[in-house]
């Protein structure tokens, strides 16, 4: 499923997401859990201001952004 990512605007910080849409409903980052790296993409398991889990991949080339993965947490 493709989303819309803001990544971090601190250059430091490199392209973490801030915040992301899926639909209509925009979530802000509360924290970055892990990240790894693959050929050509980045994952990013974030937890969001839900409370549940999102992982995130990025595919830098193309600077595409999709859900690859969703946890909802009790």
């Amino acid at each position: 499923m493709i989303v819309k990512v803001r990544p971090c605007p601190d250059r430091s910080a490199g392209e973490w997401p801030v915040r992301f849409q899926i639909g209509s409903r925009e979530y802000m980052v509360d924290e970055v859990i892990d990240h790894w790296y693959g050929v050509e993409v980045t994952f990013y398991k974030v937890r969001a201001d839900d409370g549940n889990l999102y992982i995130l991949k990025r595919r830098r080339a193309a600077d595409e952004w999709s859900l690859e993965s969703f946890r909802r947490l009790l």
